[in-house]
């Protein structure tokens, strides 16, 4: 009953906005029909334009002394001190235009004040009957906050401080229908803030300020490469052929050609045919895009920065990258020195430099310089219990053990090079070790930062690498690349030594912007569809594959076919009442989800349990939910089993789930409770 009379509630404040605005139309006052403004200053140049003329104009006036009076006697003075000093600058008044929207409001009778916000900042404005006319001071006091509105007026502080503006004139330039999340709270609820990042933007200055950043580290970037000489070029997007990265592509088809073509998944090789061209630096910022899940540091579609310099190789690519990033933090964090999640990163010490296998050696104890056939490398996968395919060789398992063992190690920058060449198909040899590559990945906190390598040109060796890529394919590698012809083509032309580079810059503002997951830079990320329209094919799917998500959306009329659902028996198995009643059920909040790397099944997710830790669970559902689904659900774990390792992480529990059997296939639902029960709780 109380959720119908918000509804209605809500329905009359919408229903009186749009009153407002009709009103203001039959009244010749539409806001919609101003089409510009003339915004002089934002608000935090008001502020330090106000301040310096302060400064400047009281400069020499000697501070206000109260000492030896008492309260009645001091306020007094504080009070002429202060009216003194605004007659002075008033007297030579800062005038000022803003434009911004309306965050606040007071209104006091005869005089008000009101926030308004713009790309800057807040600044307070005071609004009297007096100094706007009494027709526009009615029409403000039937605003709404969102409104958008320009002022002009002159600066002053009031006697709190504050510097603000006295408007003159208010114009209403936007009329907002709609109601803004209440001020304390904000928008709270992740899934909303992705799906209505306008709105996120409004409500959260922090949310506001990483994206400003976001686009001062690109700025950053373009001015590094500037300075060493680099070009700036653009490359296509749909292709024929996806190489460049292991990575499955997204397929579409192109109507006037009629013809298949993929998204592009790198920026590769068509920067390396502009090298055989003659341009001997070139670089490309934007977007690529692969097929693959979605979690805190994947985005189906990311910007990508690479760039490609002939007559150098990889050494010369760690001096560029360990320059780069040095100069980026300088630039956007004020020093090579930040934090990310509360750990100190320094970017100010020389990186670190280890080989692949040396860093297996240091951290799993393996020298695979002395491992010598596949067979001997699987015999130490199956003995460390490392999953791996009947395909895959000594160098896929060195890779599975660097994964496994090294990943979570690399906290500050590290540069791990000389990689196995089965795995490095665009990539020259090391002269000295024929079956490793010029190769090397930076490490920050965990993740891949960038990829580079002293590039292949030898056509002969990239046409037998990409064979092999394509026996892999055939061998139900989805991800591996496929022989391109034009490329092997540019090749026989003639490309000189080059070294190249690639980063997804959105891990890197992730890091700068001490950002916990992928969607919180990308202004608009990859979400599932709330389009009503598919409801019934999501019912459909829910009721098949078991997707909680999906089973909620749906329409009401469409239902699983109960007679379908076969249970487990009850009882199959007895538990004695004491062992039973040991198991800790507590309530579990999902603030992140992710896939786990090399595991069809895993989803790893980081809980919140009630206590000042977070606990990681690994739960094999990934066949049932997509990590983005998931995220600020309330579930229910058992918390007081012991640790477990999967795929070498311990999984402190279990996640709670319904299991069944629907026409033939095993169907499987988490279980989810409402969100008002707090993290922690214990169910009886």
């Amino acid at each position: 009953m109380a959720g119908n009379n918000n509804t209605q509630d809500l329905g009359q404040l919408l229903k009186v906005r749009r009153e407002k605005l009709a009103d203001l139309q039959n009244a010749g006052k539409d806001p919609f029909q101003i089409t510009k403004y003339n915004q002089t200053h934002h608000s935090s140049d008001v502020k330090a334009l106000y301040e310096e003329h302060e400064a400047k104009i009281l400069a020499g006036r000697a501070p206000l002394n109260t000492d030896g009076m008492d309260e009645v006697q001091a306020k007094d003075a504080q009070n002429a001190d202060y009216n003194e000093r605004r007659a002075i600058m008033d007297a030579q008044p800062i005038h000022v235009s803003i434009a911004g929207r309306m965050m606040f409001k007071r209104v006091m009778g005869k005089a008000s004040f009101c926030n308004i916000r713009d790309l800057k900042g807040t600044i307070q404005v005071y609004v009297a009957r007096d100094a706007i006319g009494e027709e526009s001071y009615a029409d403000f006091k039937k605003s709404d906050i969102g409104d958008i509105y320009g002022v002009e007026g002159y600066a002053f502080r009031t006697k709190t401080g504050e510097v603000s503006i006295h408007a003159e004139k208010m114009t209403l330039l936007s009329k907002s229908l709609q109601i803004l999340p209440e001020k304390y709270h904000g928008i709270t609820d992740t899934d909303m803030r992705y799906r209505q990042r306008y709105v996120d933007l409004i409500m959260n200055e922090d949310v506001k300020n990483t994206f400003i950043k976001r686009s001062q580290i690109i700025k950053e970037i373009r001015n590094f490469l500037a300075g060493r000489d680099f070009m700036e070029v653009e490359t296509p997007t749909l292709v024929s052929n996806a190489g460049g990265a292991a990575a499955r592509p997204f397929e579409t088809h192109y109507n006037a050609l009629n013809e298949d073509v993929k998204l592009r998944i790198s920026l590769e090789l068509y920067l390396k045919r502009l090298i055989v061209g003659g341009l001997e630096r070139v670089f490309e910022i934007g977007r690529v895009y692969r097929n693959e899940g979605v979690d805190t540091r994947h985005n189906p579609e990311f910007t990508l920065m690479e760039l490609y310099q002939a007559y150098t190789d990889y050494e010369g690519m760690m001096e560029l990258t360990e320059s780069m990033f040095r100069y980026l933090a300088e630039k956007v964090c004020g020093s090579t020195k930040f934090t990310y999640n509360g750990i100190e990163i320094d970017f100010g010490k020389p990186f670190e430099r280890l080989t692949m296998n040396d860093a297996i050696k240091k951290y799993a104890g393996i020298d695979f310089d002395a491992v010598e056939t596949d067979e001997e490398a699987k015999r130490l996968a199956d003995e460390r219990h490392i999953e791996y395919e009947e395909r895959h060789t000594k160098g896929d398992i060195i890779n599975l053990f660097f994964e496994e063992y090294c990943e979570k190690e690399l906290i500050q920058p590290t540069f791990i090079m000389d990689h196995p060449l089965s795995i490095s198909p665009l990539t020259k040899k090391k002269p000295s070790d024929p079956n490793k590559v010029e190769r090397f990945e930076l490490f920050i906190n965990t993740w891949e930062m960038c990829n580079a390598y002293s590039e292949l040109n030898d056509p002969i060796d990239q046409r037998e690498r990409f064979a092999q890529q394509d026996a892999n394919a055939e061998a139900g590698d989805d991800e591996a690349q496929h022989t391109d012809e034009d490329f092997l083509n540019a090749l026989e032309i003639g490309m000189p030594p080059t070294g190249g580079i690639g980063y997804g810059i959105d891990r890197l503002v992730m890091l700068l912007t001490d950002s916990p997951a992928i969607r919180d830079v990308l202004l608009f990320p990859t979400m599932k569809t709330l389009d009503p329209k598919k409801a019934e094919n999501k019912a459909e799917k829910a009721a098949v594959n078991g997707s909680a998500e999906d089973a909620t959306v749906s329409a009401p009329s469409v239902q699983i076919d109960l007679s379908k659902v076969k249970i487990e028996p009850l009882f199959a198995d007895d538990v004695d009442f004491e062992t039973f009643s040991k198991s800790d059920f507590r309530v579990v909040k999902i603030e992140a989800c992710e896939a786990v790397p090399k595991s069809k099944k895993l989803l790893k997710f980081t809980l919140n349990d009630g206590t000042d830790r977070k606990r990681t669970i690994l739960s094999g559902i990934h066949e049932y939910y997509e990590p983005e689904e998931l995220v600020g659900k309330t579930c229910v774990a058992i918390t007081n089993l012991p640790p477990r390792k999967m795929m070498g992480i311990d999984s402190e529990g279990m996640l709670i789930s319904a299991v069944y059997e629907y026409d033939g296939r095993e169907g499987l639902n988490l279980l989810m409770l409402d969100d008002s029960i707090p993290a922690g709780a214990k169910l009886y």
